[in-house]
């Protein structure tokens, strides 16, 4: 639906080509930020009416008894099977925050979303082997799992800019369906209204990178024998917006030209999981403080990664 306005606007209407930076960058703008935006909608939406059925805190009171870190791996491995890049992943992650998700737990799905999933599994085993495929998604299921861990351990729950303050004493939850319905849209609309800004910022600046700035950019600057090639294309790719699906041809293109398979790995992880449009939206959602040590904290994930493949293979 969201693809076919977009088509239909860009292509149609307004009669740019397909193939012009233009029209690719204005095509994904238009694409991504009415989907993202229906998507924070609809989710805080579902979110919100489930919880005026339940005692509030409920579920997080149950998932904070949780130990061995098993929701974090659910919440990771359930990000490892939806197929959504950074930006698509943060309506989700609205939602486990909405519904009172622990922290930790929330992370642990939105840092391996975006880095892995049935496509780029099938494309890197097609690819480079299933070996090195396993490997990967064991390897970015692994990370959203510790990642969520230490950010749960860290506390940092008052760095939130939503979810936080706003449920009801159960005795004033709407009773009547109509009330549910009438306070989830309330609340839903609430989130919206409060991230619209910063989703259109973030996308239009991933619509600009998408559109004019090529992934094969590191390519130019690289050493692929320094010790600092690993961080530095973690620094590269950050600004850069692009699926890992998208990524993984030009990611085999370039080790075939002699970049390490861990140096190139952790440029794709960078790009897809650590994006400027991902952390402008986040910047609705939390403070400099926690998106900092969220994306602090992933970044050097993704070097020990780089480091390991370039280690092992």
């Amino acid at each position: 639906m969201f693809k076919l306005f977009a088509d239909w606007l860009v292509f149609g209407a307004l009669s740019l080509s397909p193939t012009s930076r233009l029209g690719s960058s204005l095509h994904f703008f238009i694409y991504d930020a009415t989907k993202i935006l229906f998507m924070v909608l609809v989710i805080v939406f579902l979110i919100t009416f489930i919880r005026t059925f339940f005692p509030p805190h409920k579920i997080k009171q149950i998932l904070s008894k949780e130990r061995f870190g098993i929701s974090n791996f659910i919440a990771a491995f359930f990000g490892a099977i939806s197929p959504f890049c950074s930006c698509s992943s943060i309506p989700i992650f609205l939602g486990f925050i909405e519904a009172e998700v622990p922290l930790g737990v929330a992370f642990s799905f939105l840092i391996t979303s975006p880095l892995v999933n049935e496509v780029v599994f099938v494309m890197m085993g097609g690819t480079f082997g299933w070996r090195i495929a396993f490997i990967y998604a064991l390897t970015g299921i692994l990370l959203g799992v510790i990642g969520g861990l230490i950010l749960g351990k860290l506390k940092l729950d008052r760095e939130l800019l939503v979810g936080e303050g706003k449920d009801l004493p159960e005795q004033y939850l709407p009773v009547t369906f109509a009330g549910k319905i009438e306070y989830a849209w309330r609340d839903s609309w609430s989130v919206v209204s409060r991230l619209f800004w910063f989703i259109l910022v973030g996308v239009g600046l991933g619509a600009i990178i998408h559109g004019y700035v090529p992934a094969e950019i590191f390519t130019r600057f690289i050493d692929p024998k320094s010790i600092f090639a690993v961080p530095l294309v973690v620094l590269i790719g950050v600004p850069i917006y692009a699926g890992c699906s998208t990524l993984v041809p030009i990611i085999f293109a370039v080790t075939s030209k002699g970049i390490p398979l861990g140096t190139s790995l952790a440029f794709m992880m960078a790009v897809a999981g650590l994006s400027l449009p991902e952390a402008l939206m986040l910047k609705g959602t939390m403070t400099w403080k926690l998106l900092s040590i969220f994306f602090g904290l992933v970044a050097l994930g993704i070097m020990i990664i780089g480091y390991l493949f370039n280690f092992i293979f």
